[in-house]
């Protein structure tokens, strides 16, 4: 299934470089960067899982946020792309 995960982390607060440093890297292991704080990810129910896990242990929710939106497997008439930066398609070979 395809999920969108965004966040939103508090850098002014203790820790908080950090924290963003180690959510982006965990969101790296499972998906693509769209945008700075937006990362694409094409994974099954139990990766999923272990992803929101992740990623809960690592931000403060009394300063960051975090969300996911889960597109499913039918995504490809879901999401509508105009202009630069083409995604890639994770689920093709990742032969360049």
């Amino acid at each position: 299934m395809l999920v969108l995960v965004t966040y939103d982390v508090n850098t002014i607060s203790p820790g908080g470089t950090k924290r963003l440093r180690q959510v982006a890297k965990v969101c790296q292991q499972y998906g693509q960067r769209l945008q700075n704080s937006v990362f694409e990810c094409i994974v099954d129910q139990t990766e999923f899982t272990t992803l929101k896990l992740r990623l809960q242990e690592i931000v403060d929710v009394d300063r960051d946020s975090l969300r996911f939106y889960r597109l499913g497997n039918q995504h490809a008439s879901k999401v509508e792309h105009y202009g630069v930066k083409e995604s890639l398609n994770l689920e093709g070979p990742l032969i360049f």
